[in-house]
């Protein structure tokens, strides 16, 4: 019985290099079938999931959202029972990007792609659709990958290999409710929530609005104190209460002095791990 041809999905918001690299892959792959090609990052997430493709190729830098957040959304949205795409990073050279992609065994391509590096990432792509694990396995390593990715600096934040550290964390948030600014102590905080344009910062009283990027926050809050559980939410670890795991197998976790449940995604599961 043959196999069907493996296909993928291209996602660069520069349109000349986007056909360049599909000219080389047919060159070098003639069997790869492009399912799409798209712009962005949130439309490379979404046809992903609409396609299931084997191979994903993103570029670091698009608007809206970038090759690492569409992989890492991704990949808390990929189906159970699929393995998850073998996943390629298209960047212009960054050796903190290079030495985060070598240091976690994941592959990349520098832009202009050249023929013979574009080969052997064929090899190894190929290498890895015959030998593809389990979908748990094979999505739980990926997850790992994209974890210390995020942590590595000048990828999640371009910025962030130059920035220096704060030398210490936040302790007052200068917050607007209705027209008023409040100065809100972190120590009262039980969670952040990025939504649109701005961070909901939420105690158990009241809720207020910033307009801090998250990740910005997140580098300046003790990491000991708040938790990532998604890539939208930040939450205070020790009002954690209690923490379900539902019939699709997803956890939820309750916090004291709130009344909502907060959805954990794959990214973080690891931090509960008892569950």
């Amino acid at each position: 019985m043959n196999q069907p041809a493996p296909r993928a999905l291209i996602a660069e918001d520069e349109h000349l290099l986007a056909a360049a690299l599909q000219q080389e892959l047919a060159r070098a792959w003639p069997e790869l079938q492009i399912a799409a090609t798209v712009g962005d990052g949130l439309s490379a997430v979404r046809q992903a999931l609409a396609l299931l493709p084997d191979v994903l190729f993103f570029d670091i830098r698009m608007p809206g959202q970038s090759g690492l957040d569409a992989a890492v959304e991704l990949a808390d949205a990929w189906p159970d029972d699929k393995p998850f795409p073998a996943l390629v990073f298209v960047t212009a050279y960054d050796q903190y990007a290079v030495q985060a992609f070598e240091a976690q065994a994941v592959d990349y391509l520098l832009k202009p792609v050249q023929a013979a590096r574009l080969q052997k990432t064929v090899q190894k792509l190929q290498l890895a659709l015959m030998n593809k694990a389990q979908p748990a396995i094979n999505l739980e390593a990926t997850m790992e990958q994209l974890r210390h990715l995020l942590a590595a600096p000048g990828i999640a934040s371009p910025s962030a290999a130059a920035a220096p550290s704060s030398t210490a964390p936040l302790t007052l948030i200068q917050a607007s409710s209705g027209s008023q600014i409040h100065m809100v102590p972190v120590a009262d905080v039980l969670y952040f929530e990025a939504a649109d344009k701005y961070v909901r910062v939420l105690t158990a009283a009241r809720e207020y609005l910033i307009r801090t990027p998250l990740k910005e926050l997140t580098s300046q809050l003790d990491t000991q104190v708040f938790w990532q559980i998604h890539r939208s939410t930040l939450v205070r670890a020790s009002a954690i209460t209690t923490v379900t795991r539902d019939e699709a197998g997803k956890l939820h976790l309750e916090l004291a002095g709130r009344a909502e449940k907060l959805p954990v995604s794959r990214l973080y599961a690891h931090l509960f791990k008892a569950m």
